[in-house]
C-alpha cells in the first residue's frame, strides 16, 4: 500500500523583522495569477493564513503571524492584503514528498495484509 507522495508549494518572503510563508495549492495557477490578476486567489491559495518562521527562512517551526506583526511589516493587518504582497514579492519553493511503502502494523503477524 502506498502512502504519502504529495507536493507542497509555499511562497517565502523575507521581511525586515521576520520570514513569512503562505502555502499555495497550485504553483501553475500562481504563475498565471502573476500575469493575470483577474484569477481569484481562491483558485490556488489553500488557506488564507500567513505563517512566520521566526527568522529561520522557509524552514523551521511555523506559527501563525499576529496582526501586530503583519501591521508592522506590511502596513496592514488584513491577511488578504498581506497574502497578495507575499505572493507578488516572495519566492516560490516547491518540495515533493516521495511515496512510502510498507506494512501498516507489523504487530498483527500473519493476520495482516490479507
Amino acid at each position: 500500500m502506498t502512502k504519502g507522495e504529495a507536493q507542497q508549494t509555499k511562497v517565502h518572503f523575507k521581511g525586515k523583522e521576520d520570514d513569512f510563508i503562505v502555502f499555495v495549492d497550485d504553483a501553475k495557477a500562481l504563475k498565471d495569477w502573476k500575469s493575470d490578476k483577474s484569477i481569484p486567489l481562491t483558485q490556488f491559495v489553500g488557506s488564507f493564513k500567513v505563517f512566520v518562521s521566526h527568522k529561520h527562512g522557509a524552514q523551521g517551526q511555523l506559527d501563525s503571524a499576529s496582526k501586530s506583526t503583519l501591521e508592522n511589516e506590511f502596513g496592514s493587518a488584513k491577511e488578504d492584503e498581506v497574502i497578495i504582497q507575499i505572493l507578488e514579492k516572495g519566492t516560490v519553493q516547491e518540495s515533493e514528498f516521495p511515496e512510502r511503502q510498507g506494512n501498516k502494523n507489523d504487530s498483527m503477524g500473519s493476520r495482516g495484509g490479507h
